[in-house]
């Protein structure tokens, strides 16, 4: 018994303090790495001649985290790991970061930022960007990426893996999984000798401690089982995987004994066979987290496995702001037989959600935004003929489909499918005053109502059969939803649509640029020489999984791809969003500006979602000929314009009158925001010469998101437009990405950081900012615009 309880005292102090075994085994000579992401591939590193040891800081107070990037603004994980890496102990560590989830890319971003910027971190450190999607185009791109990190390791001082050294190392993996099945048996038994609490930290301490080290404690809880211990519920635990074993602990305090999990640090981790060769490494379904797994599928094998042990209760964790887990709720509950479910919900700290209205007051209807386009008013009935002539079309039989903004719709224009793009559906929501609704109908038909809302109202469209308040009728039922996976929840969130919708789903993943160093002017190189700035891996994957989502639409509605039909699209495009950045250019030169982005974003946006059109292109240039002429006459939004603004971040839809407030009082207009911006710099792909306009496709989406808050492109991109459109203040909302906020502070432009969501605002909410923004117009904007104007603000 004393050896068991001393075995389990030894995981427990290497679950909760890896940095101590880290300093043990290079004190012991061993090449040490340290790993970020529970897909790391810990045997390939161990067949390089590394100790990987995975990095679970404590969670404590985060000052250079916060002296970075402000606040934790989400997940407190993200904050944890940036204090991790940002001590300087770290700086000359080895360490692997992976695509578990999609903090872990923004995190290696910001890292190579800091390294760019000459700032104090970590020196040595990568990107590993496993992919997840049972697809043979997935396999094909993780072989390549598994290729550079055995590079990246020989460079490092280890050696590049082979299937000899994979199959040496074998045996011994293969031992420890072997044993820690054998320990699982012990607390899944119907007499559990092992809680659950201990089997967590065996599991995390398999990625701490050198196999042979482990292999050896867990010989000795199986020499020694402890008496069998007395069940008051046997528990299965899923969704969130937990950093530390509080949650666990809480769980079995009464107890109750926790006799199996499917998250990302539980059992999964000793489920799939150790690898044999190199290519057993870059299988999709390898480790595949959560974040990439489908949640109905998850469900059912969680319920499954629940009751092959005798569990009784399913408990789906939610911890520290976790968006992913609570989509497994429903599912859980709609085969749950006669298991028990029950949420653990641990949120994110109260500071960490952006502003929300909680106002019972009654709605007033918001102050109607005044329009100095005529253009504006063409759109807007072009827009609401359209969307009438898509219900018809798909109530006489149509085919018809949602999609993200940042998946490609080209395709779908192509094979001339009507599409509705899910955030301009938001958008309409928004406009019509039925965001609380259709939060509302989301909960009552089992949603979380709080992830991601700008993007779950097609979801919420589904259970929408109000006829009276419906947006423009309501959303027609589609065919086809489509996504990239560019945040943890979209995959969720478009399975989810698929169900309720009855309609066939394809998500794009989500790659990562891994190279150490970028082009962060990007804007001036990514028009024509897209083949140059992109990795060739990213592009031949894109491109695959592009001919996929066409072979799936022929043979789901009979239609031949045309491929002169799909060069005209594409060329199309490319005239329009040329008309956008002469815009853009006019508005920045142009003092005073000739319109404010109450006309820039509608006129924007609205021939945006009709991208590939002939309608759309000439839209655009009938939108730049009317503020051509607006500054030839000397027009401006504005009588007086004294202080210029910038907003950063997502558009508020549903009162765009709030960026007018303060023009007449104060001369501020608002200049500046990422829709026609990112139309003029984002899209344009040149194919000339020959170029396959089909991996032009692949080269505009493979970014789509990046420009925004992605370190290194986000920043200098908004720092450039800032100082090229004669800013004097920034007023970001929560979306913004820190780096952002901080490239433009640094360049010595004030912002305003209000904290507040686009989507879930009332008027009353809206009302409060005002003193806040005053102030800020009135104080940092207005002194840099005194500077520009020497003092004449």
């Amino acid at each position: 018994m004393a050896g068991a309880a001393n075995a389990l005292a030894a995981i427990a102090a290497a679950y909760r303090d890896p940095d101590a075994v880290a300093r043990a085994l290079a004190a012991d000579g061993q090449r040490v790495i340290r790993t970020i992401g529970s897909d790391a591939p810990d045997a390939f590193l161990r067949a390089a001649g590394f100790a990987p040891v995975r990095v679970a800081p404590p969670d404590v107070a985060t000052p250079r985290a916060d002296a970075l990037i402000g606040p934790a603004t989400a997940r407190r994980r993200m904050h944890r790991l940036l204090e991790w890496l940002l001590d300087p102990a770290q700086a000359e560590t080895p360490i692997l970061i992976t695509r578990a989830d999609s903090e872990q890319p923004q995190l290696f971003a910001a890292l190579r930022e800091l390294r760019r910027l000459g700032a104090a971190g970590p020196k040595r450190f990568a990107m590993l960007d496993l992919l997840h999607q049972p697809r043979e185009s997935s396999r094909a791109y993780n072989r390549g990426r598994l290729a550079q990190l055995g590079a990246w390791l020989a460079e490092q001082g280890g050696a590049t893996p082979t299937d000899d050294t994979i199959a040496a190392g074998h045996v011994v993996e293969a031992q420890l999984r072997e044993c820690a099945l054998m320990v699982h048996a012990q607390r899944s038994a119907a007499s559990p000798t092992l809680g659950g609490t201990d089997f967590l930290r065996i599991v995390g301490a398999s990625a701490v401690l050198p196999p042979d080290v482990l292999i050896a404690h867990l010989d000795a809880i199986l020499a020694a089982p402890a008496a069998p211990m007395v069940a008051a519920r046997r528990i299965w635990v899923t969704g969130s995987a937990p950093e530390d074993d509080r949650a666990y602990a809480e769980i079995e305090r009464d107890g109750a004994v926790i006799v199996g999990e499917s998250h990302d640090w539980g059992l999964a981790r000793f489920r799939v066979p150790p690898a044999r060769t190199l290519e057993d490494f870059s299988q999709p379904d390898r480790l595949a987290p959560l974040t990439a797994r489908g949640i109905a599928t998850l469900a059912g094998e969680a319920i499954a496995d629940a009751r092959v042990v005798g569990a009784d209760t399913i408990i789906n964790l939610a911890l520290d702001g976790d968006e992913v887990a609570p989509w497994l709720v429903k599912p859980l509950r709609a085969q749950a037989g006669g298991l028990q479910i029950a949420p653990f919900v641990r949120p994110a700290p109260p500071e960490a959600a952006p502003e929300r209205s909680t106002s019972t007051a009654p709605r007033t209807a918001p102050e109607r935004s005044r329009k100095a386009l005529n253009v504006a008013a063409d759109f807007g009935t072009y827009q609401r003929e359209w969307f009438a002539g898509i219900r018809a079309a798909v109530a006489d039989g149509a085919p018809f489909a949602v999609v993200n903004a940042n998946a490609p719709q080209e395709i779908l224009r192509a094979f001339d499918l009507p599409f509705v793009v899910n955030q301009w559906w938001a958008s309409i929501v928004a406009a019509k005053r039925q965001s609380r609704r259709y939060r509302g109908l989301l909960a009552d038909h089992g949603y979380p109502a709080d992830v991601e809302a700008y993007s779950t109202q097609a979801l919420a469209a589904a259970f929408d059969d109000d006829a009276e308040q419906a947006p423009w009728g309501g959303l027609p039922s589609p065919d086809f939803v489509h996504a990239i996976a560019s945040s943890d929840p979209t995959p969720a969130i478009f399975e989810a649509m698929a169900v309720e919708h009855a309609a066939a789903r394809f998500v794009y993943e989500r790659t990562v640029d891994p190279r150490p160093e970028i082009e962060t002017r990007w804007w001036e190189v990514m028009h024509d020489d897209w083949e140059v700035a992109l990795e060739p891996e990213r592009l031949d994957l894109l491109v695959a999984e592009l001919r996929a989502v066409v072979a799936e639409i022929e043979q789901a509605t009979g239609r031949s791809f045309d491929e002169a039909r799909f060069r005209e699209v594409m060329t199309l495009v490319n005239e329009q969003e040329s008309y956008y950045r002469a815009t853009r250019d006019l508005i920045a030169r142009a003092v005073p500006a000739p319109i404010s982005i109450v006309d820039s974003m509608p006129a924007t946006m609205v021939p945006q979602w009709h991208r590939g059109s002939v309608w759309a292109r000439d839209a655009a240039r009938a939108f730049h000929d009317e503020v051509a002429a607006r500054v030839a006459a000397g027009q401006g939004a504005t009588n007086e314009e004294r202080v210029r603004l910038m907003w950063v971040g997502r558009g508020l839809w549903s009162d765009t009158a709030f960026y007018q407030r303060w023009e007449e009082s104060h001369g501020a207009v608002f200049v500046w925001s990422m829709y026609l911006a990112l139309a003029a710099d984002g899209y344009i792909r040149n194919f000339d010469g020959g170029r396959d306009p089909m991996r032009a496709l692949a080269a505009r989406f493979l970014t789509m998101g990046d420009e925004l808050r992605m370190p290194s492109w986000s920043g200098p991109w908004h720092v450039h437009e800032a100082q090229s459109h004669q800013i004097d203040g920034a007023v970001a909302l929560s979306d913004a990405d820190p780096f952002t906020v901080r490239a433009l502070v640094d360049a010595g432009i004030p912002v305003l950081e209000l904290g507040v969501d686009n989507f879930a605002l009332g008027p009353d909410d809206l009302e409060r900012l005002n003193t806040r923004v005053v102030a800020f117009i009135e104080g940092p904007a207005r002194a840099r615009a005194a500077a520009r104007l020497g003092g004449a603000a």
